[in-house]
């Protein structure tokens, strides 16, 4: 009976030391995720703040002369593109068609390479030297690839092997970027079960909510309880007022939905003709070549297509000023061939940016609408038609403008602008852009497979990645 009583104790002391183990590896795993968290939020004001420094030097050298960006953005794309293609293949586009892409593959031996520390500094890199370049582009998109890529290899630092588990931290750290990028944590997390990972599991819930607001503290923290385009107190009162979710919507559905056409157009095909043939030739001489009209379109607009367009879309939004019709068409103009260049940079806020000077085009318009709303409808038409995101758009924008009175206008707007965007468009934009990005992926030869001890790259970047 003793012996059998000593059996007993022996074993729940067993079971007492191994559950003792299991809780602290729980913790200190918790922990690590939480520090991960963290720097994906000091990583992403350190980002923002160099951003906003090359912006502002681009911004004197242009007031010292403004054809100095004759020369200095045709280097810099093509410095950029250079830098791409040698150093941090894998690093161009906005960052979000390579989250999605590494949440759907396999082999997590691509993964690791593709969302590589190295990656991830080009990233960040490389969209400042765009932007101090003059390129049409933003840090948002960037800031999700560097988020994902943070996560994961904090992930690869605890050895899990757990395929749930490691998509999970992915997806956790994109939408962390987001959080902190714009400080808005819901549009965070919206933008990751509706763009990202296109469904919401439970299992990962609990990572991606801690590393959103993780993050979004500590970049609170670091610069204040901020709102990315300050306060706004219009209303849209049901009513004539609604004419301007109808006039928004559709416009900005149409110019969206062609805006997506068209990359994707171009990341599937290529561009047409002898221009096609010398992107594949020589896709550096090419990026120059696209930094050349970007100089000729900033000289033309005044210097207001350089860069992300939030300085312009902030005024336009808080009502300081109004811009003619040509801000947006130039904008988009210049959007399009900063990616067609090659060169990393983001979507959002170019995106924002024209869809603000669509919404204050049309508010002159509408007399009985208050201008204030119509740009916000307008932005956040324009931006949904692009990324086919509709909640995203929604909450994104109303976050940014601290402003819950619009709410209702502003996802009527969004979705009808989505219907209009799906008629011209049928596929989302980043997810069609993945799809491209895995299929290249798939299909080249094992010895292009990349290594995650540094082995080679990933293939070179066709047209159609550089437009991703």
């Amino acid at each position: 009976m003793k012996t059998d009583l000593t059996e007993l104790r022996i074993r729940h002391m067993r079971h007492l030391r191994r559950s003792a183990r299991v809780t602290t590896a729980q913790w200190r795993r918790k922990i690590v995720y939480w520090a991960a968290a963290v720097l994906v939020g000091v990583v992403a004001v350190g980002f923002a703040t160099a951003a906003d420094s090359a912006a502002a030097l681009r911004t004197r050298l242009v007031a010292w002369d403004p054809w100095i960006m004759l020369a200095l953005t045709p280097a810099g794309l093509a410095l950029s593109t250079w830098l791409t293609r040698t150093w941090f293949r894998g690093a161009q586009g906005s960052g979000i068609p390579q989250t999605i892409a590494a949440l759907h593959l396999e082999n997590f031996t691509i993964v690791d390479r593709l969302l590589s520390m190295r990656i991830a500094f080009g990233k960040i890199l490389l969209t400042t030297l765009g932007l101090l370049a003059g390129a049409s582009i933003g840090r948002e998109g960037p800031t999700v690839q560097v988020g994902a890529a943070i996560m994961h290899n904090f992930g690869r630092w605890l050895n899990l092997s757990t395929v749930s588990v490691r998509r999970g931290l992915i997806l956790a750290g994109g939408a962390s970027g987001v959080s902190a990028a714009f400080n808005t944590p819901l549009g965070g997390i919206v933008f990751a079960i509706e763009e990202l990972s296109h469904s919401f599991e439970q299992r990962t819930s609990g990572t991606m909510l801690t590393g959103v607001i993780l993050s979004g503290v500590t970049a609170i923290a670091l610069v204040g309880n901020y709102t990315y385009f300050g306060h706004t107190d219009v209303v849209v009162p049901i009513g004539i007022s609604w004419m301007a979710v109808l006039t928004c919507g559709i416009l900005g559905g149409i110019s969206g939905g062609v805006f997506s056409a068209i990359l994707i157009r171009t990341s599937q095909h290529g561009l047409p003709g002898i221009l096609g043939r010398f992107v594949v030739r020589r896709p550096i001489a090419f990026a120059a070549s696209c930094g050349l009209v970007l100089a000729i379109l900033g000289i033309a607009s005044g210097g207001i297509t350089y860069g992300t367009g939030y300085l312009q879309a902030r005024e336009i939004i808080a009502g300081q000023t109004s811009y003619p019709a040509s801000f947006f068409i130039l904008k988009y103009i210049a959007t399009i061939v900063s990616y067609c260049s090659g060169i990393p940079g983001g979507l959002f806020a170019p995106s924002l940016a024209i869809g603000a000077g669509i919404g204050g085009w049309v508010a002159q318009f509408l007399p009985h609408t208050t201008p204030g709303a119509v740009v916000l409808l307008g932005t956040v038409a324009y931006f949904s038609a692009v990324v086919q995101a509709p909640l995203t758009a929604s909450v994104i924008v109303m976050e940014m403008s601290d402003n819950q009175q619009v709410t209702l206008a502003l996802l009527a707007t969004s979705f009808l602008a989505y219907a209009v965007s799906r008629m011209i468009c049928s596929r989302s934009l980043y997810s069609a852009l993945a799809e491209k990005f895995l299929s290249v992926v798939e299909q080249a030869p094992p010895a292009e497979t990349p290594k995650p001890e540094g082995g080679t790259a990933l293939p070179a970047p066709t047209n159609g990645e550089r437009a991703s």
